[in-house]
């Protein structure tokens, strides 16, 4: 890398090949968000990539959680859903759980790998690990405490996600029985979890600008990820409506919720949001339920009842090139602002 800077792993649509290939081209690295996607369109990512670039990229894979049983609660929160789901047009799906093919594309990745694996919502098994490491692939392990980072070592992982609670997307705990979703702050987590080991530190969670870069890399960070700060690049495949929604003066915040997909998520606070703060743990079965009344919303326009993941700072998510992006993020040129984006903030 000739840029500490990675383009994180955005699962829905904002992750696209061309996205990877900028990042490679800018000195960076780019993540495919494998997550949701079936293994043949994963695999067709990853054959774009290779042809857009000799650089070097990762896949992000979601490692599945147990089934929730407390069916009795899905099924009241899902059913209370119907009114959203009636004003879209839309019928809502099964609150069904599944591995997300895990099994599959982790076969394609150890057959073609990609020079980075990383997994989010848990921690693989060592010997899957130490099979992506035969590959010829660094593994990545997304953490949000140390006690979780423990574990990461312990189970043979190359380097670690370090995951603050200012992040937007999903938090990628390896449980979902978090009362609130709130953590760790980004910078102070840095420090805990170097306190119980050693592995190279990737800090990710609401780095949107170069001093936050230059924050992150002081407390020990090896890089950065940002997946906020390239939502409305150009080559980001996010639908215009929530690229816009960023910069839309109607959203002045971001919160956590389960609503959308019964795991705990930051987000733009719209409407939805707010109206189902009491939504139960239990993901993916309420993510799947939600997917139709979620793509009908985006259909018609209607963004108080899309899912909006955002981190902290989104304000400062801009529409350039994710190359321009990039080198701004490492401070680089003449002055503060070489490329004259602080006055292209909204």
């Amino acid at each position: 890398m000739r840029r500490p800077v990675i383009v994180a792993p955005m699962a829905g649509g904002p992750s696209t090949p061309e996205l990877v290939i900028a990042a490679a081209d800018a000195g960076a690295v780019g993540f495919l968000a494998a997550g949701y996607k079936t293994p043949a369109a994963m695999a067709a990512e990853i054959d774009a990539v290779r042809a857009g670039t000799a650089g070097q990229f990762g896949v992000n894979v979601f490692v599945p959680g147990i089934p929730s049983t407390d069916a009795t609660s899905i099924a009241g929160y899902v059913s209370s859903l119907a009114p959203h789901a009636e004003a879209v047009g839309a019928a809502l799906g099964e609150a069904i759980w599944d591995d997300d093919h895990l099994d599959e594309k982790i076969a394609i990745l150890l057959a073609d790998p990609p020079a980075l694996v990383s997994f989010t919502f848990g921690c693989p098994p060592a010997a899957l690990i130490a099979a992506l490491s035969d590959a010829g692939c660094l593994v990545v392990v997304t953490v949000t405490d140390p006690v979780e980072a423990a574990i990461a070592a312990a189970a043979g992982a190359d380097l670690l996600c370090v995951q603050g609670s200012e992040a937007g997307g999903h938090r990628g705990t390896f449980a979902n029985d978090s009362a609130t979703g709130e953590g760790h702050g980004l910078l102070p987590l840095l420090g805990e979890v170097a306190d119980v080991t050693d592995l190279p530190q990737i800090a990710a969670g609401g780095i949107m600008g170069p001093g936050q870069v230059e924050a992150a890399l002081a407390a020990g960070a090896a890089a950065v990820q940002c997946g906020t700060a390239f939502l409305r690049c150009r080559e980001s495949g996010a639908n215009p409506l929530y690229k816009d929604a960023l910069v839309d003066p109607r959203y002045t915040t971001t919160g956590m919720t389960r609503a959308f997909s019964g795991r705990w998520a930051r987000g733009l606070a719209n409407g939805f949001m707010l109206e189902h703060g009491d939504a139960p743990a239990g993901y993916p079965e309420i993510n799947n339920a939600t997917r139709s009344l979620r793509a009908a919303a985006a259909g018609q326009g209607d963004t108080e009842r899309m899912s909006l993941w955002a981190g902290q700072g989104y304000r400062s998510a801009l529409d350039l090139p994710a190359g321009e992006i990039i080198a701004w993020l490492c401070g680089e040129g003449d002055g503060a602002d070489p490329a004259g984006i602080g006055g292209r903030l909204p």
